[in-house]
């Protein structure tokens, strides 16, 4: 145990939003210091209000990363890659400014599930050769391999983490249930799959302590379920008319490329190496009891959009 909390002493989060400050939190509980990326004046004095030290950078900027003060802290990187084309800058850019000299003690990154691409709704385990077939996976696709590079080269472990769809407080789909988005119908919507926002904070800490160099984990409740039950369950939990359902065909025409891609790439996330390995036990096993939490924590109906529906 004290070996692990050694792990949690120092750590620094790249990418400090709603996931990154869940870890934060529970670093701060072990006893841990957190150094938090942030873009702004702004955005450093609100990890400040949180108990994080905030370093200004910019990773759209290389020249604001030569003082990351990297060396030899446990460090999370969780910022996504910027929108357009195949390839993370994003990543690069932190790659080539962290030199020899100030290489963290361990990474753990977290992709995504749509790495895989479209597996017709099979079970993918993490022996599953990925196949991005869109712009958004190819992006993460190219961070997992850009900084498995770096770390090779420097000697610092890393562990992957594919993580399917996010909700919980604050990132519930209220903004399409009260513009009255139509969903597909529930006879043609393929199995989706996700993860509690506090579950996933967990297995980053777990990762931290327990995954060796080079672990990929399928990062899910392993209870695949479809989009349009999802939407359903909330709406029912609020109180609200369940929305419209419309088939697919009527669905390529009116919904945005985004959504489409979660109802076209489908896969069924199978989630035992990361139960097993990184002994893992949720907190909320199923959709019911994760939804249940999140609406018991919503102050206001109108606490923003999940952006990661279902992968």
């Amino acid at each position: 145990m004290n070996e692990e909390h050694n792990m949690l002493k120092d750590v620094l989060i790249v990418g400090c939003g709603d996931i990154g400050v869940r870890v934060a939190r529970l670093v701060q509980q072990a006893g841990g210091n957190v150094i938090g990326l942030a873009r702004s004046e702004a955005s450093a004095g609100r990890l400040l209000a949180l108990g994080i030290d905030p370093v200004i950078a910019n990773l759209d900027d290389a020249a604001s990363l030569s003082a990351l003060p990297t060396a030899g802290k446990l460090l999370f990187y969780f910022a996504p890659p910027p929108g357009g084309g195949p390839f993370d800058s994003r990543m690069r850019n932190f790659c080539q400014a962290v030199d020899a000299a100030q290489v963290p003690v361990k990474v753990v990154y977290i992709s995504t599930s749509g790495v895989y691409g479209d597996c017709r709704g099979e079970w993918v385990t993490e022996q599953t050769p990925i196949n991005p077939q869109t712009s958004r996976a190819q992006r993460r696709a190219d961070a997992e391999a850009t900084l498995l590079q770096w770390a090779k080269r420097r000697a610092v472990p890393v562990t992957i983490l594919r993580v399917t769809g996010i909700y919980g407080p604050g990132r519930l789909p209220l903004a399409r249930i009260q513009q009255e988005h139509p969903i597909l119908r529930e006879e043609e919507s393929p199995p989706t799959n996700r993860i509690h926002a506090d579950d996933l904070a967990d297995v980053c800490i777990r990762a931290a302590e327990k995954a060796v160099d080079g672990d990929i984990f399928n990062v899910s409740d392993g209870q695949p379920g479809t989009m349009t039950q999802y939407f359903n369950t909330v709406c029912d939990l609020l109180g609200l008319p369940r929305l419209q359902q419309i088939d697919m065909q009527e669905a390529k025409q009116v919904m945005n490329p985004m959504m489409l891609s979660y109802l076209t790439e489908t896969r069924r996330m199978d989630n035992r190496k990361m139960m097993e390995q990184l002994a893992v036990t949720l907190m909320y096993p199923d959709l019911s009891s994760g939804l249940e939490n999140v609406i018991a924590q919503m102050e206001q109906p109108n606490m923003g959009y999940l952006g990661s529906v279902g992968h």
